[in-house]
């Protein structure tokens, strides 16, 4: 069957290279019973390439069954794809066939088979392997002969890294691998795609099919598109229905889509990962290690200048230690500034009397000793008028009066 042939039958729009390189080796691997892994964003139609390999292979006449691993729950997946005996598990009242019983002979489809739990992932592996598994609850060996179809829209690889998959079964599952590229990489299929959806809306609706401008066309055609094919069939269905008007133009089409300015920009996409604390860890032992080694530099340096030391010859030996304490300047910076301060001496007066020194030591008054000085100073000048002192203190003449009386003077 040619690519031609095969967009004919299986309702396939597009002559994107991508597109057409999927097709060819889907086509080619249908004939064979190897497993394939149909990958590409969500929304790109991975589901019509498990289709058209089991209708190319010789399994066309068996069961072909499509299994969303997201929408089972993780406590049920088991059962659902193996099954499970009666009594297995509360609720379980009488036995049951998994999907893999059921499509036995033909094709089972796994999407989104990245969200498997890993115990059913060891399952699996089993089952790709040797063609055997065993019922929830049941002892028993039983095989089945099916082919294997999974697609996924995360990175595997990255799932591996993290985890989250293992390795052994993407290497079991990923024996060929499709990939479907997105809508915005098929820039000549979008409007095809818009006419074909419109087509069948007007036919399902009974109304007639909607067409774009010019320039409405080409904004449809530059925008980005995240949802993909899912989001153009959305578009061309609203539209079909909520218009009135069978000629959209281009702020009709800005309505629907308000974000579409902006998508002439790159986009970047980053899936959300879960913190690294280990790397916090890491971050936060080198800050404490850092802090101590400079803390025990410092101890060093203050100890070489308390014993005499001089400041440029310790630099030299700490240059970085040095700059963060006291900045660039080093030359404007005297080395007694970097002393202790319970290391500097006593501030001293010298006296000289008959060529003799003596040295006295400058005391130390408090502020309350300070203040009655200068308060008796004023007054003495002032001859005792309070006004006139109270005045020359800058405060007023009952502060003053209370200062007086508090101080006895």
């Amino acid at each position: 069957m040619t690519i031609q042939e095969a967009k004919q039958r299986f309702g396939i729009i597009g002559n994107a290279p991508g597109l057409d390189r999927a097709l060819q080796k889907a086509i080619q691997v249908a004939p064979t019973d190897i497993s394939v892994l149909v990958s590409g964003e969500s929304g790109v139609g991975k589901e019509s390439i498990p289709k058209l390999i089991h209708q190319l292979s010789h399994r066309k006449h068996k069961p072909y069954i499509a299994v969303n691993c997201g929408a089972i729950p993780e406590g049920t997946i088991d059962s659902e794809l193996f099954g499970h005996e009666k009594g297995s598990f509360t609720g379980a009242t009488s036995a049951r066939k998994g999907y893999f019983e059921e499509a036995d002979g033909g094709t089972i489809f796994l999407d989104e088979v990245g969200e498997l739990p890993l115990s059913t992932q060891v399952r699996l592996l089993r089952v790709l392997e040797t063609g055997e598994y065993i019922r929830v609850g049941s002892s028993r060996t039983q095989k089945t002969d099916v082919r294997v179809v999974g697609a996924t829209n995360v990175n595997l690889l990255e799932a591996i890294k993290e985890g989250k998959f293992r390795e052994d079964l993407y290497y079991r599952l990923n024996t060929v691998e499709i990939n479907l590229p997105p809508l915005r990489e098929r820039e000549g299929d979008i409007h095809l795609l818009f006419r074909k959806f419109a087509q069948d809306f007007a036919e399902k609706y009974r109304l007639p099919a909607v067409r774009l401008t010019d320039e409405a066309a080409h904004i449809l055609v530059q925008y980005r598109w995240p949802g993909n094919i899912r989001q153009l069939r959305n578009l061309a269905e609203q539209v079909s229905v909520v218009e009135t008007k069978r000629e959209v133009n281009a702020a009709t089409l800005h309505s629907y889509i308000p974000e579409i300015d902006a998508t002439q920009l790159p986009t970047l996409y980053k899936k959300n990962k879960e913190p690294d604390f280990g790397s916090e860890r890491e971050i936060l032992y080198k800050v404490l290690f850092d802090m101590r080694s400079d803390m025990n530099n410092l101890k060093k340096l203050v100890s070489e200048l308390a014993n005499g030391g001089n400041i440029r010859d310790v630099s030299r030996e700490n240059p970085n230690l040095i700059q963060r304490i006291i900045g660039n300047n080093l030359d404007d910076e005297p080395a007694e500034s970097l002393m202790p301060v319970v290391n500097k001496p006593k501030p001293v007066v010298e006296r000289f009397e008959d060529e003799d020194v003596h040295t006295i030591e400058v005391e130390n008054l408090s502020l309350q000793d300070k203040e009655i000085e200068m308060i008796k100073k004023s007054l003495e000048r002032n001859a005792n008028k309070r006004k006139d002192a109270a005045k020359e203190l800058g405060i007023s003449e009952r502060t003053l009066y209370r200062k007086i009386k508090q101080y006895n003077l």
